[in-house]
């Protein structure tokens, strides 16, 4: 008889020490299933809290921007997009652009330092300027001249991310609004760990005549894929527990045989 046709061997059923290691690993691997889905409700909760301040900071009549002995305090979790005004005189010379793309395509964010009454330096986002614009300089005086008031959105320094060039302050080339870097660059000791990114009203920038940095452009999103990530860990877990099942299922069967 051809050995392809010979009736094959039932397996025995496995040992208890392999059905113990299988039935600790799936137990295991069910619980981490769990916790992680758990964890992503929890972010999904977390996140649509942060969403409701932010959009509350948004909507917020603007409030003095926090001063000196404040600047300690101030954080992303307490303060980040709120509402804020400054009054002072911008370093015009001291500008820099900082490459940027958006809606109006790519080109530059004009950031330029600003003394307060008090003395204090914030450095302000203007606004987008084209790659054209000043000659891709920062240097022009677009106004306003003397002492201004600014209004805009607080936000906190932004050092060199993973998927961001390198800043080069020496040949005057930035990739992200690094504060304490622009600072230093320009001579400004003692700058707020915090910059303001002007709103449209004080940086109004193209049309009826205005030739300058396009204020208003700040984008806030905060991407929330917490419920499918959850979705996704359960039915894990679901998984899981079929297999379990499907190997019980299994042992009884040649258990019986």
């Amino acid at each position: 008889m051809d050995a392809t046709n010979e009736p094959r061997t039932p397996r025995s059923p496995r040992g208890v020490f392999v059905l113990g290691l299988l039935a600790v690993f799936g137990v295991v691997v069910f619980i981490g299933f769990v916790a992680l889905g758990t964890w992503q409700v929890h972010r999904r909760a977390w996140k649509h809290d942060l969403i409701a301040r932010v959009d509350t900071r948004v909507h917020a009549t603007p409030v003095d921007a926090p001063g000196r002995g404040q600047w300690p305090q101030v954080s992303a979790a307490n303060d980040e997009y709120r509402r804020v005004k400054l009054t002072g005189s911008f370093l015009q010379d001291k500008s820099v652009r900082v490459r940027a793309s958006t809606e109006l395509g790519m080109g530059s964010w004009l950031l330029t330092p600003l003394r307060t009454l008090s003395g204090d330096i914030v450095i302000v986002n203007r606004g987008f300027v084209s790659t054209t614009w000043c000659a891709g300089k920062a240097i022009c005086t677009p106004g306003p001249i003397g002492t201004t008031t600014i209004s805009g959105l607080l936000r906190i320094s932004e050092p060199k991310g993973a998927f961001l060039q390198k800043n080069d302050p020496s040949g005057d080339r930035w990739f992200s609004r690094d504060v304490a870097a622009i600072a230093a660059s320009k001579g400004l000791a003692g700058a707020a760990p915090y910059f303001i990114d002007a709103d449209a009203a004080s940086s109004p920038g193209r049309g009826e005549g205005n030739d300058g940095p396009v204020g208003g452009l700040t984008v806030i999103a905060f991407p929330d894929n917490h419920l499918s990530y959850a979705i996704t860990w359960f039915a894990l877990a679901l998984l899981t527990l079929v297999g379990g099942w499907v190997v019980w299922k299994d042992q009884r069967r040649k258990h019986r045989r």
